[in-house]
């Protein structure tokens, strides 16, 4: 294996981790109006329950983007360029989601106020949706192959991206974060938490595993090849599994699989893409490839010295973070809101 071909499985297995661990972030954002209704009496103490799941990890499964991201612009100059000038309002997008989500999580419990923490909730929401559909469109998209002319600037538009088989993209996406993310919260919770994510579960395992698996069908019929079958037969085995440990109300199993499946549908993605980076659907020649758009061979060497250093570190780290917080919460371990009170304007 050359250098060039390691920086694209390691970053491959950067955007892995990223979905797979941010993934469940984004379903568990997603169900704050769905498992924690405002109407009901304990309303906000459901919300503060799922916050809670996630509140020790959340912030250390972006990492995972960040550093994907800066060793993408490191190791494949040319790729980072043309992938952000092509998804300039998508990923512009998604950064307004994460950032909102970020204050509204950080926020929500700073003032008493009921009006407040609904536009938390709101924010959390945004912040949790937007990504998890887009995301997905951006990958499908990058697969599909961009109108990319022969400088390898993107000449389409935003409504180029917008087209079958990047939908279903985001489709699959949404609903496997949706449903790994009930899984988690089934997984960390007890009591009438967690029977209502069982529960929710139960209901979106059968609908994600149909999305899922038609998405990753199209992408072998159409970019696949043989030996990517492997991948497909994997994370389909994985999405059965999935189906079964949440009807059977087996979590811990549904977790693993929704893992599973997750994993081998993004390496599936970077796989069809391989050896190409950004197919060009202009003309194949305008493509970019890992060969045309790698560092020089001396800064691989380097980042290859650095993250065999640093990677152990902050895997070792975070896996240690999610031991401290492995205990299930319930509603009789959250205590009454306290804040400052938010001043009426009619007192």
């Amino acid at each position: 294996m050359t250098l060039e071909n390691f920086w694209f499985v390691l970053i491959a297995f950067m955007f892995v981790m990223y979905f797979v661990l941010e993934g469940f972030d984004f379903g568990v954002g997603m169900l704050m109006p769905i498992l924690g209704r405002h109407t009901d009496p304990d309303g906000d103490k459901r919300r503060r329950v799922l916050l809670n799941t996630i509140g020790p990890v959340w912030d250390g499964n972006e990492v995972w983007l960040i550093t994907g991201g800066a060793l993408l612009f490191a190791a494949f100059g040319g790729w980072y360029a043309t992938m952000f000038s092509a998804f300039y309002l998508a990923l512009f997008l998604i950064l307004i989601g994460l950032i909102v989500r970020v204050v509204a999580i950080e926020w929500r419990g700073k003032i008493n106020d009921v009006r407040w923490r609904r536009w938390c909730d709101v924010g959390i929401g945004l912040g949790s949706w937007l990504p998890a559909i887009l995301w997905g469109v951006a990958f499908a998209n990058v697969v599909r192959g961009l109108p990319i002319d022969a400088d390898h600037q993107y000449t389409g538009g935003f409504f180029n991206l917008l087209n079958p088989y990047a939908l279903l993209g985001g489709a699959t996406t949404l609903l496997a974060f949706l449903t790994h993310g009930a899984v988690f919260v089934a997984l960390k919770t007890s009591g009438e938490m967690r029977e209502a994510a069982q529960d929710f579960a139960a209901r979106s395992a059968i609908p994600t595993a149909v999305v899922a698996a038609a998405f990753l069908i199209w992408t072998q019929l159409a970019y696949g090849d043989t030996w990517t079958w492997a991948i497909v037969v994997v994370a389909a085995v994985a999405a059965v599994g999935m189906v079964l440990g949440a009807v059977t109300r087996r979590e811990g199993w549904a977790f693993a699989a929704t893992c599973v499946a997750i994993a081998g549908t993004v390496a599936m993605l970077f796989a069809s893409l391989f050896p190409d980076v950004m197919p060009s659907a202009t003309d194949p020649a305008f493509s970019l490839t890992i060969a045309n758009t790698s560092s020089s061979h001396y800064t691989l060497v380097i980042m290859t010295w650095a993250i065999a250093i640093a990677a152990p570190v902050v895997i070792g780290y975070q896996a240690y973070s999610y031991w401290v917080f492995r205990k299930r919460l319930s509603i009789d371990h959250i205590p009454p809101s306290i804040g400052l009170p938010l001043q009426r304007a009619d007192k």
